[in-house]
């Protein structure tokens, strides 16, 4: 092995802190706005293991109250694999989500997909983009341009998530994913798109808060429930949003 996984990791999430800081903070404005504004903060995941940063945000010690995850578990690891990779490749499923949860013009939306180009990422784009809401694009350029034109898991428009993202943060997921090589062995193993949406799930918060406290805005922050004052804590928090997110 030439590199360690936690030097793999390490340098990816080192080369995302450097070369993304700027997106993360466009990001953060943005959500930010939406918290000055009263209004939600909608993510959505276009299926398979990118809908795991959704969860990881929402519901989350010291995360966002009022974020809306726009998740069905039909796209997510919670179905049977194959299931849901025939969900995430079918045209309109993305879309008729998406309508499901209402959006309306200027709403904030955080899209993650490292791919980038599947039917469900780029329907829900679509229907994003009639509504008028604003989107914050997490993917790998390297999927959306290394990938062939003819890649039959393509949307047939031919467009990636940051066709339409008004903020576009590049994960550098490598094509496979699997980054390690061990000797002996041929095939690569140990991903790194979890570790860095994952991370990169967390700046976000972090860019919002800071716009935040600019702004003389108190950001929505969940309390963990398992501590002693943690339901009390977060009590006002559900009394406000739970007539607003679904999830809650």
């Amino acid at each position: 092995m030439s590199s360690t996984y936690l030097e793999l990791v390490t340098a990816n999430l080192n080369r995302i802190e450097k070369e993304q800081a700027d997106n993360l903070r466009r990001a953060g404005q943005l959500m930010a706005e939406a918290i000055a504004n009263d209004r939600l903060i909608h993510v959505y995941g276009g299926g398979g293991h990118t809908c795991l940063p959704v969860a990881e945000m929402f519901f989350r010690a010291g995360g966002l109250s009022n974020i809306n995850p726009l998740i069905d578990t039909a796209l997510s690891p919670f179905t049977q694999a194959i299931k849901y990779l025939e969900f995430e490749r079918t045209l309109n499923f993305g879309s008729a989500l998406v309508r499901y949860y209402k959006l309306k013009k200027d709403d904030i939306v955080v899209v993650f997909h490292n791919i980038g180009f599947n039917a469900a990422t780029i329907d829900a784009c679509e229907e994003f983009k009639k509504v008028g809401a604003r989107i914050i694009g997490v993917a790998s350029s390297y999927w959306q341009t290394e990938c062939p034109a003819d890649h039959p898991i393509r949307h047939p428009n031919g467009k990636n998530l940051f066709d339409y993202a008004e903020v576009c943060i590049d994960d550098y997921n490598p094509v496979g994913d699997a980054t390690l090589k061990v000797a002996g062995f041929s095939e690569p193993i140990a991903p790194v798109s979890n570790m860095a949406d994952f991370f990169i799930a967390h700046r976000l918060e972090i860019e919002t808060v800071k716009a935040c406290v600019d702004r003389g805005v108190t950001p929505p922050i969940w309390c963990s429930a398992n501590t002693p004052e943690g339901d009390a804590r977060n009590q006002g928090y559900l009394a406000k949003y739970s007539p607003r997110i679904k999830s809650l």
